[in-house]
């Protein structure tokens, strides 16, 4: 599994995630993916930041859970395609509705114009996921 360097400011993690309007996930809820294994939106009102990254919630009860531990809610990879990660190491949007929580960890897939890259994913989930760990540490220990 990969780590953030201690030495990278909250503005460098901010410009390597996928971010929209300031809010990460395209505003759907971290915490939901793990906990229900459903994608639900956030609510506008309710916001909670990570090291620079904000999220929307969609109850109080799930802000405070991911209060805990914000990094076990966090997705992998900065939130971009886990399928481009491995497959290419590049950073590629995702539709939030298709995900794969794998021990505990939310993954995000592209999934728009008939390719939806998490079925691609399963065909070769162990070799992709270490190869998209590779890329991202490279993508986060850039300086």
């Amino acid at each position: 599994m990969y780590t953030w360097s201690a030495a990278q400011t909250d503005q460098e993690r901010k410009a390597n995630f996928n971010i929209e309007n300031n809010i990460a996930i395209q505003g759907y809820d971290p915490v939901a993916y793990i906990k229900s294994n459903k994608a639900i939106e956030g609510k506008k009102e309710i916001v909670g930041s990570y090291k620079g990254i904000n999220y929307r919630f969609s109850s109080k009860e799930n802000l405070e859970l991911f209060k805990l531990t914000p990094s076990t809610y966090e997705p992998a990879y900065g939130g971009w395609c886990a399928y481009a990660m491995g497959n290419s190491g590049e950073k590629v949007e995702v539709d939030p509705g298709t995900f794969k929580v794998i021990e505990g960890k939310t993954y995000l897939f592209y999934n728009f114009y008939f390719n939806n890259t998490l079925k691609s994913w399963n065909k070769m989930e162990a070799e992709l996921k270490k190869n998209a760990d590779k890329n991202w540490n490279k993508i986060i220990t850039k300086k």
